[in-house]
């Protein structure tokens, strides 16, 4: 019963809406490994899931290789994404769900880690580059478009190329207290730029 419950909760979330009334917000990641610098952005989404009142009701959608979380902001919805496919190909799961949504690229924010800002540090960017980051160019790629709104998460860049990779792939440390009031701050910034018209009668922005 269970199963059959998550199957058709998935399928509900990925049914077209009206235009303009729906945004997909995808945290990018590698699925099985959280709390990983790299991963950020599917932390992100858990707490932005929490915030949202929604944290226990992610469900798996096959045809996008995601789990997928619905929520009401106002007179719209959320879906949130979290993509089971590796980080390099988090663009497939994207570019799909999109497709079943009936979206364009400009409603679809991507939530990812940057390793060129201090640890904590965050910046929505419209659109533009990958800026070497391979979830990003995946999504780039699969949707065909760079419009994404991005929100970015500082991680920090080790002081040795060679150590990058351990780098972004390693858990945060205990010393990286910064990290739950990060995950609120970013939320905040979504939900403070999702378009005003997400919002119903007599909610502040």
């Amino acid at each position: 019963m269970g199963r059959l419950l998550r199957r058709a909760l998935s399928g509900c979330v990925l049914e077209p809406g009206p235009p303009g009334k729906r945004w997909l917000v995808a945290g990018l990641g590698n699925p099985g490994l959280p709390g990983t610098r790299h991963s950020v952005g599917m932390a992100v989404l858990g707490q932005l899931a929490r915030r949202l009142g929604v944290a226990e009701r992610w469900a798996r959608d096959r045809r996008c290789a995601a789990d997928l979380a619905r929520a009401a902001l106002g007179d719209a919805q959320l879906v949130l994404l979290r993509p089971r496919r590796l980080m390099n190909a988090n663009g497939r799961s994207v570019a799909r769900a999109a497709e079943l949504l009936g979206l364009t690229a400009e409603e679809v924010y991507l939530v990812h880690d940057d390793l060129d800002k201090p640890l904590g540090k965050l910046a929505l960017k419209l659109g533009g580059s990958a800026r070497g980051h391979n979830g990003v160019r995946s999504c780039i790629s699969c949707l065909n478009s760079n419009a994404m709104p991005r929100l970015r998460v500082g991680i920090g860049r080790p002081t040795h190329p060679s150590a990058v990779q351990a780098h972004v792939l390693g858990c945060f440390s205990p010393s990286e207290q910064e990290l739950p009031p990060v995950l609120e701050r970013a939320t905040d910034l979504l939900l403070d730029h999702i378009p005003s018209e997400a919002r119903g009668p007599g909610q502040a922005p």
